[in-house]
């Protein structure tokens, strides 16, 4: 299901930021594990899904203001 408000983007980011940490600090995860994960690593797609939707945080909020990047 698509993400449409800023608002649900934002929670969306929340709730990962929130279930990764949760696994950090349950199991650790080194440098390598984060930016260079095995495509079966629990959060392999973290980084890029992470990034893509701050980027269209980032996008919505310049487009409320009138703003650019």
């Amino acid at each position: 299901m698509p993400m449409n408000s800023k608002q649900e983007k934002i929670q969306k980011m929340l709730e990962m930021q929130h279930q990764f940490i949760a696994y950090e600090h349950e199991h650790g995860i080194s440098p390598r594990e984060y930016w260079a994960p095995a495509k079966d690593d629990k959060f392999a797609d973290y980084p890029r899904e992470f990034m893509d939707i701050a980027n269209d945080v980032i996008d919505l909020a310049h487009s409320e203001k009138g703003s650019h990047r």
